[in-house]
């Protein structure tokens, strides 16, 4: 079930490599502050833009297939996370790639929700939280 407080423990201890769906290169948006964030904590972060090349200095992704084979191909083992910036009514496509994937979390940041998409990437063994942000979850237990 989406939220649970040991979900997020295990998701802020045991993901490595976040794609992070939406990104943006603008300094004032929460996608470049909260994607810096957890690259500056040891994240592993793969910005996912269609729309840019580069955000921080790391390579922008057009899409979760391209972020995933760049991970493996880097480091032997592919993406740990998906952090999605982008609406509610976008997340079944991205819940689609991650199952397909094979990617064990996907994290929904506040004021996206999509409860049906949620719930079939649970029937597939995809843990999630959706609505919260995980800045705030993990400044709150400073994980490193």
């Amino acid at each position: 079930m989406a939220n649970e407080p040991t979900t997020i423990e295990e998701m802020l201890h045991e993901a490595r490599t976040i794609a992070v769906v939406g990104m943006s290169d603008k300094t004032f948006r929460a996608s470049y502050n909260i994607g810096k964030y957890l690259h500056e904590h040891g994240y592993r972060v793969l910005p996912v833009n269609p729309a840019l090349e580069t955000v921080m200095g790391l390579t922008s992704y057009p899409d979760l297939d391209a972020a995933q084979a760049a991970a493996k191909t880097a480091a032997g083992k592919g993406i740990d996370m998906v952090n999605v910036f982008r609406a509610s009514e976008n997340v079944p496509p991205i819940v689609d790639d991650v199952i397909r994937l094979g990617i064990p979390y996907l994290w929904l940041q506040d004021e996206v929700v999509h409860n049906e998409a949620v719930a079939r990437a649970e029937a597939a063994g995809v843990k999630c939280v959706q609505n919260d942000c995980i800045f705030r979850q993990h400044a709150a237990r400073i994980i490193d």
